[in-house]
């Protein structure tokens, strides 16, 4: 148990993968602060914005992948499958997702000026624009060359 563990905490794909994860939420959390001058730290543990931190995981897998295994791989294949399938719900169904979860708390707000108390707003922030999806497809590359440069 504790070697399969180990080798867990030490795959590199995976350790790249969660770099790009991790930085892209706080790159979140800073582009939020240099455009509102609000610290909003939920942020970090929230979806949508940007950059897209679910292309910037799958990106780096996938680059990953395809430096360390091969791009010709089986392996490489299903990341890539994975990485668009990923970036393309990101800029569609969660995006439409989150505008029609804002229209709902519009409705929400009218009732609730007629005297209607609901319990809580609908997340709107779900999905993203598509240039939130490449510049998280853009870190995802950078931080999976850069990890693979160093080590």
């Amino acid at each position: 148990m504790a070697e399969a563990f180990a080798e867990f905490a030490t795959n590199r794909h995976l350790l790249t993968a969660l770099s790009a994860l991790f930085l892209a939420q706080v790159l979140k959390v800073l582009f939020d602060y240099w455009h509102t001058r609000s610290w909003k730290r939920a942020l970090f543990l929230s979806t949508g914005g940007m950059p897209s931190s679910h292309s910037a995981l799958t990106v780096a897998l996938m680059v990953s992948v395809g430096i360390y295994e091969g791009f010709g791989t089986t392996l490489f294949a299903i990341s890539a499958a994975l990485a668009l399938v990923v970036m393309y719900d990101a800029a569609g169904v969660r995006r439409a997702a989150g505008e029609q979860a804002k229209a709902i708390n519009i409705i929400f707000e009218k009732l609730e000026d007629r005297g209607l108390k609901l319990d809580k707003k609908l997340k709107e922030l779900l999905g993203h624009r598509p240039i939130e999806v490449i510049a998280g497809a853009i870190l995802g590359l950078g931080v999976a060359l850069t990890i693979t440069a160093v080590f």
